[in-house]
C-alpha cells in the first residue's frame, strides 16, 4: 500500500481492506500491512480480487472517501461513492472547460510540453548510453529543435497551433527513433509512424504497447472520477476516450522505452511477426504475451516523480496524473503538472 496525494492506493493482488473504528486497514493473506485514519484520505484504489469489507466500504462512503476497485492489470471494475461524494460536480467542471477554448489551451499546452520533454529525456537517454552506437548527429538535431519547439508551447494562440507544434515534434523526434534501435535492424526499423494498420514491426509493437497505456489512462480518469470521454485538446468523436488520449500524450515515451528495450535485448524476434495479404504487421500470440509481461514488469518499477517528490511505482504513474489533473480542475492546485522523466532520484 502507498499514501499519494490523499489517495490510498492498495497493490497486492490479495489484499483486503476492512474497518477498525474510524481506521482502514490493509491486509495481505490474512495479515495487516497497514492502517490509515479515515479522515487522512480522500479516496483508495484497491488493484486485486480480495476486495474490502461492507463494514470498511460504508466507513468510507459515510466519510466521503470513494473506493475504486481496479484489475491487477489496471482496469477499472467499480466504483463506490457516497451520496454526497460523487463525480457530479468533478465532471461538470470537466465539461465547463471542455467547452472553454482558453480553459482547455491552457491544460493542453502542459501535457504537451510534458511529451516533448519525454521525448527529449529518451533521446538524451539513448545518447548517454549508447553515443557510440548512435549516429549522434541526427539525435543532437532532434534534440535541439525539440528544445527550441518546447519554448513555443507557451506562445501557441490556439488549439490548431498547439497541434502543429506537436505534430512538428513528433516530427523530430521520429526521425531520430531509428537511431535508438541497435541490433536486428534489418527487421526492426523504424521509418515513420504508421498505424491502423501498423506496416512493420516496430509500429505493430508501439500500436499495441499504446493501446495498454490508453487502457490504464482511462481506468485512472474513471476512477478519480473524470469523464474520459471529453477531451481538451482530441476533439469528442462517438467511442473514443479523448481525455485518455489527452493524458497519455506525455507517458508515450514510456511506452517507447519498452519497445526499444524489447528490440534491443533481443527479448522479441523478428519471426514472432506476420505480414498479412493487406500489407499489414500483426504479431504472434507468443510476441504478444512477451510485451504484456513486459510492460507489466515495468510497471512495477520505481521512478522519481518531481512534482510530488515521491518515488512511485511507474504503474501508478496514470492515477497519480489524472489525480492531479482532477485536483487542478477542481481548482485545489494551479496548472495541471504533467509528469517529466528525469534522470535525478533522490
Amino acid at each position: 500500500m502507498k499514501k499519494l496525494l490523499n489517495t490510498l492506493y492498495v497493490t497486492s493482488e490479495d489484499s483486503y481492506i476492512s474497518k477498525d473504528g474510524t481506521n482502514v486497514v490493509v491486509s495481505v493473506s490474512g495479515a495487516e500491512v497497514g492502517r490509515l485514519p479515515v479522515h487522512n484520505i480522500e479516496q483508495v484504489v484497491c488493484f486485486g480480487h480480495s476486495g474490502a469489507s461492507p463494514s470498511a466500504m460504508r466507513l468510507c462512503v459515510e466519510n466521503g472517501v470513494s473506493i475504486s476497485f481496479m484489475s491487477p492489470n489496471g482496469r477499472f471494475i467499480a466504483g463506490v461513492y457516497g451520496e454526497t461524494k460523487g463525480n457530479v460536480l468533478l465532471r461538470r467542471a470537466q465539461y465547463r472547460i471542455a467547452d472553454d477554448p482558453g480553459g482547455s489551451l491552457r491544460i493542453s499546452k502542459n501535457m504537451i510540453l510534458g511529451k516533448m520533454a519525454n521525448c527529449r529525456h529518451v533521446l538524451r537517454k539513448a545518447k548517454s548510453n549508447h553515443g557510440q552506437k548512435m549516429n549522434t548527429a541526427v539525435v543532437d538535431s532532434s534534440i535541439a529543435r525539440l528544445t527550441e519547439l518546447i519554448s513555443s508551447v507557451e506562445n501557441a494562440s490556439d488549439a490548431d497551433n498547439l497541434r502543429g507544434l506537436e505534430g512538428e515534434a513528433a516530427r523530430y523526434y521520429y526521425e531520430s527513433f531509428d537511431c535508438m534501435i541497435l541490433k536486428d535492424k534489418e527487421d526492426f526499423y523504424f521509418r515513420c509512424r504508421n498505424r491502423r494498420p501498423p506496416r512493420d514491426r516496430m509500429n505493430a509493437m508501439l500500436s499495441f504497447i499504446y493501446s495498454m497505456l490508453a487502457n490504464d489512462v482511462k481506468s485512472a480518469l474513471e476512477a478519480v472520477g473524470l469523464d474520459p470521454y471529453v477531451g481538451f485538446l482530441h476533439t469528442d468523436r462517438p467511442g473514443r476516450p479523448s481525455l485518455a488520449l489527452d493524458l497519455m500524450e506525455e507517458m508515450r515515451p514510456i511506452a517507447d522505452r519498452i519497445a526499444l528495450s524489447l528490440v534491443n535485448l533481443r527479448m522479441v524476434s523478428p519471426k514472432g511477426f506476420i505480414e498479412t495479404e493487406s500489407g499489414a504487421v500483426v504479431m504472434d500470440d507468443e510476441t504478444r504475451k512477451i510485451i504484456i509481461d513486459a510492460w507489466q514488469t515495468r510497471k512495477n518499477d520505481e521512478t522519481y516523480h518531481p512534482f510530488i517528490k515521491e518515488k512511485i511505482k511507474i504503474g501508478l504513474i496514470p492515477f497519480v496524473q489524472a489525480m492531479l489533473l482532477s485536483k487542478h480542475i477542481r481548482g485545489e492546485i494551479n496548472g495541471y503538472p504533467p509528469y517529466i522523466m528525469t534522470q535525478v532520484t533522490p
